[in-house]
């Protein structure tokens, strides 16, 4: 389809459980030794999952914060744990996404992401925006979704970064089911969008049939690819943690919304596509060409209202969110 191909080796990363026992150099080891095989491959970019270093935490209720900082959040970025992956991305001329949870100098918790570049430079960083769960305690539920307890809402947008020749933007899980997301970083002339992701399969919020979870994340993945002409490359950390199961799934996606790569299991397990940015161009062009046929001075209410203008019946209410 494309008049003329610039390629881009991509790899996704997807990570199996990671246990409330097992340390930050356990869970590097496990992505260094897939930034090795995605290299070998052919990768010159490499997506690993959101919270890559620790177990997805927020399902546990804990009364002392300062556990909680000292044992999942990065005070810095990278750390002692974390200096040996960015040395052997480095050594392998190989850019990567990575998740973790950022505790700042002010001591603000974000659900963070940063783009590494080929020579280990930090050249971005994303800060999550659409925060699902709760922030209270629900000891009724199998488990908590406590994002909204130990996270701020991101506060930096979603800003696209020129790297490796093309403009990269980034996200995180729930984000992933928002248009909103993609339309924005597509209008800054993304070609990729790089996400991590911890998904339960159980949703404690409603009753969602389990099949639906892995029929939504994909759905959601190949409408936006489509939608604005992105490769979506998207990296899960599932399996049981502890006895927590999370879906994976982990895909690439190419702009047709076509799935071109995805992983089969839920371990550790690379993906890869040699990926043609050109392609994306082609459907803004075209069917997707933005200057020529949007029309923003009618879609005011996307800013302006956070919800539907009209009540909903009593029973219909929710304040939940749907779940990462």
């Amino acid at each position: 389809m494309s008049t003329s191909t610039r390629t881009l080796g991509i790899a996704v990363a997807q990570m199996g459980p990671l246990h409330l026992a097992d340390s930050r150099e356990a869970a590097v080891r496990r992505l260094s030794d897939m930034l090795r095989e995605a290299a070998a491959r052919g990768a010159r970019f490499v997506v690993f999952p959101e919270l890559a270093l620790t177990t997805f935490f927020p399902r546990y209720w804990y009364e002392d914060e300062a556990e909680v900082n000292a044992r999942f959040f990065e005070a810095q970025m990278p750390g002692p744990a974390t200096q040996p992956l960015f040395e052997l991305a480095r050594e392998l001329g190989v850019g990567f996404y990575l998740g973790y949870a950022e505790l700042t100098p002010e001591g603000r918790r974000f659900n963070s992401a940063i783009l590494v570049d080929e020579h280990a430079r930090i050249v971005a960083k994303y800060r999550k925006i659409h925060l699902p769960g709760h922030a209270d305690h629900k000891p009724a539920a199998p488990f908590q979704h406590l994002e909204k307890k130990y996270f701020e809402v991101g506060n930096g947008g979603w800003g696209v970064t020129d790297m490796l020749g093309t403009r990269i933007g980034q996200c995180l899980c729930n984000d992933r089911r928002w248009p909103e997301t993609y339309r924005v970083m597509s209008l800054q002339s993304a070609r990729i969008v790089a996400l991590g992701y911890n998904t339960p399969s159980h949703n404690i919020h409603w009753d969602e049939p389990v099949h639906l979870r892995m029929f939504h994340h994909l759905l959601s993945l190949q409408a936006n690819a489509y939608q604005n002409g992105l490769w979506v490359a998207a990296a899960a950390k599932c399996g049981r943690e502890d006895g927590h199961h999370m879906i994976g799934g982990s895909a690439i996606v190419a702009p047709t919304g076509e799935i071109v790569a995805q992983a089969q299991g839920e371990e550790d397990e690379v993906i890869f596509a040699r990926c043609d940015l050109a392609l994306g161009e082609q459907f803004l062009q075209h069917v997707f060409n933005f200057a020529r046929h949007r029309r923003p001075e009618h879609y005011r209410l996307i800013t302006e209202r956070t919800g539907a203008g009209l009540p909903l019946p009593p029973d219909a209410l929710s304040t939940e969110a749907p779940g990462a």
